[in-house]
């Protein structure tokens, strides 16, 4: 999902086997792609299967229903690559695929120029078979859902007419479900059910002489299947006279589970010649007969028969539950060259949705989706790496719409003064079959398919610039293969504005190589081992107060970055690594005494309202890790039971020593206030100490004295 402007588009349109152009610069943009929904996609993928084996690349693009699930799992410059990750597995677990944009490109020779074939596919997540679990669940985003209908999303075409899908794992679950509850079935021994209640007496003698009476009329040749339906009311609704598999049966209609049971032994104690199926018609409508049989071999026919056309309908079932996974199984299967812009949360989708869950850690994550797709290439990273294009660029933004607008200007029809002087342009057409035209709608900027179709233009004109000459190339040269596009092979932007990119084939992450992260980046560089993180606080308490009551504490210098999650959490990022934990040690002793030396110390402005909590940076990652999203972090924190955590923490973390170097820098900051420099008067007036009266503070100085006096003798102890 990019969110950028709407712009026009162009295209040459191919009609049977001669190419003709219509324009689309219009005031309001159309762009000619196939529209495909669950009524022909059975169709569009055959047709899918021949473009993706003859293209060159293919593009891709998706739309969600929203990116983040609260506003602290946005990317910030604090989060480490893991911690990033965790937040990316979030969106993917938690947000739906309502399109998913296909667009093969294939290199024509004869035409010089590539055919692109856009496609549009509405996904839904629709339960589809029985036991195929609960009904699915996702998140929906007020501000990503306002931007899909701003730019005319059909939602009821996506709910309507979506395809549903299975995921690898959601298959092999389907399947296993069905071997345990229907195939097994076949041959279960029904176990002995001692008869006694006069009930259970009654009506297993009634059936017996029923199921007699139509076998033996069978038997006669006579009419005795109407005769038998006939004799009641009671027995036309329960059994009725069919055939199956060319043998006559009876259906069994309107009986408890428990009169099924005393049925099933009735048959298999009296009545080698009859056999009891439970087979599954249209939409797996359970189906209950007793069918006669000729002898035993004649009765072991009909069980494999049975069990045959169980596992064909359920194949067939289950096939069409896998609905848009059989394009990503194609895609993956041809292992072809993907493009994508900006897409670590488009593949992170892709492999939730339809793979497998989400793996903890993000090395297991990529080393298992290279495995599927080995050759991926991001635009972004491609437009902000490449010495060519970025020369070409200049300080145009790197943005699929402002890429397609400033790399293919005769495709996006921008203004003639907007091109690039003395250079040319690779042509794009797009293959469109006018005999299903009505399987064909106008699209715009936003429909995955447009952007997938921009995706694949920008790349193919950036290959361009690179000096990669497609004139030369033969119907065997494999474009992945290319030695210019090694280098910006599988190198995605595990978030583009912190600078983190990812090896999909090595899964090592490290820095952007182009400078351009380091040069827009607005905080010190990010040391994890020396961050705080702090929540909890006062809503009310400004960064600056927060600087000013550690620096109080730890010297001015002390604090290198404050950066706020939210209004009731920030990180601290302190120069040394011994601060974070004499913050910590400080912090929970502060918090223990309820004495005047704490609540004189600088600290305690910031540990007001007895809720704060502070940790080190890995518990912050176990915060992102928690499937619970919380709108504010300081509920999110305490909603996992982060504060238990925190206490086992800190009591590791508190040892004598440590209380003792804390009771001395309550020492040293009272020391300070009676030295020289920093007599009684000067802490009187410190701005930090004005909501304490002059005689309270007198007094509290006095009692400070002899408190220290004592702690200091008891932490020697």
């Amino acid at each position: 999902m990019k969110k950028v402007p709407i712009g026009r588009a162009s295209a040459l349109v191919r009609h049977g086997t001669s190419f003709t152009c219509r324009s689309f610069c219009s005031a309001t943009s159309t762009f000619s792609l196939k529209k495909v929904t669950k009524t022909n996609f059975d169709s569009a993928l055959e047709d899918l299967r021949g473009h993706v084996r003859d293209a060159d690349f293919v593009s891709i693009d998706l739309e969600m229903t929203g990116v983040t699930s609260a506003p602290w799992r946005e990317s910030f410059e604090f989060d480490r690559y893991d911690v990033r990750y965790l937040k990316v597995k979030d969106s993917a677990e938690k947000f739906a695929v309502v399109q998913f944009g296909v667009c093969p490109f294939r290199w024509d020779a004869s035409k010089e120029s590539f055919v692109a074939h856009p496609h549009n596919f509405y996904v839904f997540p629709r339960k589809e078979l029985p036991f195929d679990g609960p009904s699915y669940e996702f998140l929906c985003q007020t501000t990503s859902i306002d931007f899909l209908a701003k730019y005319q999303f059909d939602f009821n075409a996506c709910i309507h007419e979506g395809i549903s899908y299975l995921s690898r794992t959601q298959e092999a679950e389907a399947w296993r479900h069905f071997n345990l509850e229907y195939e097994d079935d076949l041959s279960k021994e029904v176990r002995d059910i001692p008869l006694i209640s006069t009930v259970d007496v009654l009506f297993t003698e009634r059936v017996k002489n029923r199921f007699r009476e139509w076998r033996d009329g069978l038997l006669r040749n006579t009419n005795v299947g109407s005769q038998f339906e006939g004799n009641s009311n009671d027995s036309k609704q329960k059994f009725q006279t069919v055939f199956f598999k060319m043998r006559p049966a009876l259906t069994l209609k309107g009986f408890t589970s428990h009169q099924m049971r005393l049925i099933q032994l009735v048959i298999r104690q009296q009545f080698k010649d009859l056999a009891y199926v439970c087979v599954y018609g249209e939409d797996f409508v359970e189906q209950k007969l007793v069918v006669y049989t000729d002898s035993e071999d004649d009765k072991h026919l009909l069980m494999q028969e049975v069990k045959d056309g169980l596992h064909k309908e359920a194949e067939r079932k289950i096939k069409a539950a896998v609905g848009f996974r059989h394009v990503i199984d194609l895609l993956s299967s041809e292992r072809k060259l993907l493009i994508g812009h900006n897409c670590f949360l488009d593949i992170a989708h892709i492999y939730s949705k339809f793979f497998a869950p989400l793996p903890s850690a993000v090395e297991e994550f990529v080393s298992s989706f290279h495995k599927k797709f080995p050759y991926i290439v991001d635009t972004k990273h491609l437009l902000r790496t490449n010495n060519a294009i970025q020369n070409l660029m200049k300080k145009h933004s790197t943005s699929l719409s402002s890429a397609f607008a400033h790399l293919c200007p005769e495709i996006a029809c921008v203004a003639k003064g907007s091109t690039l002087p003395h250079l040319s342009y690779l042509k794009v057409e797009v293959q469109v079959d006018d005999m299903r035209s009505s399987n064909w709608n106008s699209g715009a900027k936003h429909e995955a398919g447009y952007d997938a179709f921009m995706t694949g233009c920008v790349f193919a004109q950036a290959c361009s610039r690179m000096g990669i000459d497609f004139k030369l190339y033969s119907p065997s040269t494999v474009l992945a293969y290319n030695e210019k596009l090694q280098k910006h092979m599988n190198l995605l932007y595990l978030s583009w504005n912190i600078g983190a990119v990812i090896d999909l084939s090595s899964g090592k992450v490290t820095p952007e190589s182009s400078g351009f992260y380091f040069n827009k980046r607005r905080y010190p560089e990010v040391v994890f081992q020396n961050i705080v993180l702090f929540w909890g606080f006062p809503s009310k308490l400004k960064p600056r107060e927060l600087r000013e009551c550690i620096a109080k504490v730890f010297g001015p210098d002390s604090v290198t970055a404050i950066y706020y999650l939210d209004k009731t959490a920030s990180f601290i990022q302190f120069s040394k690594e011994e601060f974070v934990t004499g913050f910590l040690v400080l912090k929970e002793t502060l918090e223990r005494n309820n004495d005047p030396i704490s609540v004189l110390h600088p600290l305690s402005k910031l540990l007001e309202g007895g809720h704060t909590h502070a940790a080190k940076y890995e518990v912050y990652k176990e915060i992102c890790s928690s499937a619970i999203s919380r709108i504010l972090f300081a509920d999110q924190a305490n909603s996992v039971c982060i504060k238990l955590r925190e206490e086992l923490d800190t009591q590791e973390l508190v040892s004598s020593s440590e209380i003792s170097e804390a009771g001395n820098s309550i020492s040293s900051f009272v020391a300070k206030s009676e030295s020289k420099s920093t007599k009684s008067n000067d802490v009187l007036n410190d701005p930090s100490y004005r909501h304490f009266s002059c005689d309270e503070m007198n007094d509290a100085l006095y009692i400070i004295k002899s408190q220290l006096g004592k702690q200091t003798k008891n932490a020697k102890l």
